[in-house]
């Protein structure tokens, strides 16, 4: 009888390993680098995020929460501009616009609906938001809220920000 049991349970055994062996590996959760980097509307702001230096802050733990620019809210800048920020002397100028895109926290929506904020930016300015009637960043619209990140989250806007 015990010789039996051993079998049944070493091929018991055998199968669990076998099953977590064939089992996929559990994949992190993106994060708001990830996410941006996936979506080709965001392909200027991942050019700008790169050449300013901050892949890796915004890869971090956070929370973060960024009003993401879309490729068509960097185009209505005046022509010449987002080519003349993303030069490497101009590194400076371009991290304190993108920086006054991030909010520390992962603030959503609904944290927002029905009020009027002054709120502190990474780059230590202040942006001013209206959740009275939609979502607006200083004159930016959201256009698409909440799109949650492993490290916070993401609101798309149709205008870049500048401090």
């Amino acid at each position: 009888m015990n010789r039996r049991f051993a079998i049944k349970s070493a091929i018991l055994a055998a199968g669990v390993a076998a099953a977590a062996a064939c089992a996929p590996m559990m994949e992190k959760e993106p994060d708001i680098v990830d996410i941006a980097a996936s979506n080709d509307n965001f392909s200027t702001l991942v050019a700008a995020v790169t050449a300013a230096g901050l892949v890796d802050t915004l890869k971090g733990d956070g929370p973060f929460t960024v009003f993401a620019p879309t490729n068509e809210a960097f185009a209505a800048l005046p022509a010449g501009t987002v080519e003349s920020l993303l030069l490497p002397e101009n590194k400076d100028q371009l991290t304190a616009i993108l920086t006054y895109h991030v909010v520390p926290g992962a603030v959503t929506s609904d944290q927002l609906a029905g009020q009027r904020l002054s709120v502190a930016t990474v780059n230590g300015a202040n942006v001013h938001i209206d959740g009275t009637n939609g979502v607006t960043v200083e004159e930016a619209n959201v256009t698409t809220a909440d799109i949650i990140a492993s490290n916070g989250v993401i609101h798309v806007i149709d205008s870049v920000l500048l401090p």
